[in-house]
């Protein structure tokens, strides 16, 4: 659609690094693991309906799957590990629409998710589509942690929160670091798991 001066309307995000991310072609050589970390950390989960002087962040969250995700997985490779740690990747350019908003949007939203996601794979050396049982994995750990979160700090009754996602096993909440933190410190959190990972492929 063009802008009110009939050019092309603009299709990319700056980033704090300098890079140009084009939300329609994304490139895997404009994706820069600062800017998820920055972004993500400031990403507020459940619409920032939520418990607690901060907002339950997309990066806060991505840190708890990948725990769930080692704790009932623990032989998986550490590839799949950041394939958890990078599961909502995509919001940090655009958002977190809780789920009831992304059905009445329909097509659309998942198209553009879907391009950055295969660009955030590839640009960290994970497959554009992950196999099928590391999929159910890390969904699985995305439930476990949705319970969580929906229980302890959006105001879920737990009767509800199983309709919606399921009941957790395997990991009580107790076991996840689910005390909404400061947008540096989470972003430090990600960006220290992701190095950890990242050494652990060498």
């Amino acid at each position: 659609m063009p802008d009110r001066r009939g050019a092309p309307a603009r299709a990319w995000q700056r980033m704090l690094s300098g890079r140009r991310l084009d939300l329609l072609d994304p490139s895997p050589l404009d994706i820069e693991i600062g800017d998820i970390a920055h972004g993500l950390a400031r990403v507020a989960r459940w619409n920032g309906q939520t418990h607690g002087a901060h907002a339950f962040s997309v990066a806060q969250h991505s840190l708890v799957v990948e725990t769930i995700l080692r704790s009932i997985e623990p032989e998986l490779e550490p590839r799949w590990q950041l394939a958890a740690l990078l599961h909502d990747a995509p919001e940090y350019v655009i958002g977190d629409m809780i789920s009831p908003f992304k059905q009445q949007i329909g097509d659309s939203y998942r198209i553009v998710e879907h391009r950055l996601q295969v660009a955030i794979h590839l640009r960290f050396g994970l497959p554009s589509t992950l196999p099928a049982p590391i999929r159910k994995a890390i969904k699985r750990a995305d439930q476990i942690a949705a319970y969580h979160e929906a229980t302890r700090l959006a105001g879920f009754g737990m009767a509800e929160a199983v309709k919606f996602f399921g009941r957790p096993t395997g990991v009580t909440a107790g076991e996840l670091a689910l005390e909404p933190q400061a947008a540096m410190l989470v972003q430090n959190a990600f960006l220290a798991r992701f190095t950890k990972i990242e050494a652990a492929l060498v």
